[in-house]
C-alpha cells in the first residue's frame, strides 16, 4: 500500500471515529432530559393522613416552587410535590442533578422504586438552598432507605416516582426547581 493511500485510509478512520463520538456525546445530552414541566406534577401533604401542614405548588417562570406551612400536629410533618418517572430514565445514570433555590431551609429528594411498598417507603436525600439558583449534584448512593424492610442500596432501573419534600419540623417551605434530570 503506498504512502498516499495509507495517508487517506487513516484520515478517513479519524473522521469516521470523530463523527461516532460526536453521535455518542449528542446522544448522551439527549438523554439527560428535565424532568421540571407543567402538569407532570402533584401536590400532596399529610393532611392524606390527619395532618394540618398547608401548602401549594405552582409553575412560574419554568420553574416548580413549592410554598407552605410544614406542622408536626397531629402527627404530620410535610408537604410535596411528586412526578412520576419513566424508569428507563434513570437506567445506567449515577445520579440527580437539580438546579434550585430557596429560603435557607434544608429540603429533600424522595425516590419511590419497586422495592417501596407502602406509602412511608422511599429513599431520601437533603439538600441546603438560600436565595440564589445553585446546581446540586446527588449520586444515588447518597440516598438512604427510609424503612427496614426495604434493600439498603437504591436500585435507580427501578424508579417510579421523584418528590420534592419539606418535611420533619414546623417551619415555612419555599422552594424552586428549575432542573431536575439524571446523570
Amino acid at each position: 500500500m503506498s504512502n498516499n493511500l495509507r495517508k487517506l485510509r487513516n484520515i478517513f478512520y479519524y473522521q469516521i471515529f470523530n463523527v461516532t463520538l460526536l453521535v455518542f456525546t449528542m446522544s448522551n445530552a439527549v438523554n439527560a432530559k428535565n424532568l421540571v414541566y407543567e402538569n407532570n406534577w402533584a401536590y400532596l401533604a399529610d393532611t392524606v393522613m390527619g395532618g394540618v401542614s398547608q401548602g401549594s405548588a405552582e409553575f412560574a417562570s419554568g420553574a416548580l416552587r413549592l410554598t407552605g406551612q410544614v406542622s408536626t400536629k397531629n402527627n404530620g410533618g410535610f408537604i410535596q410535590v411528586r412526578t412520576r418517572v419513566d424508569p428507563k430514565e434513570a437506567k445506567g445514570r449515577t445520579g440527580l442533578k437539580i438546579k434550585v433555590k430557596g429560603n435557607g431551609e434544608i429540603y429533600y429528594l424522595h425516590i419511590r422504586n419497586a422495592s417501596a411498598r407502602l406509602p412511608w417507603h422511599y429513599y431520601t436525600a437533603n439538600f441546603s438552598t438560600n436565595e440564589k439558583w445553585r446546581e446540586v449534584i446527588i449520586p444515588f448512593d447518597q440516598f438512604e432507605k427510609s424503612a427496614t424492610l426495604m434493600p439498603r442500596k437504591l436500585n435507580p432501573d427501578t424508579i417510579k416516582t421523584l418528590g420534592l419534600v419539606a418535611y420533619g419540623k414546623d417551619h415555612k417551605a419555599d422552594v424552586s426547581i428549575a432542573n431536575l434530570e439524571f446523570y
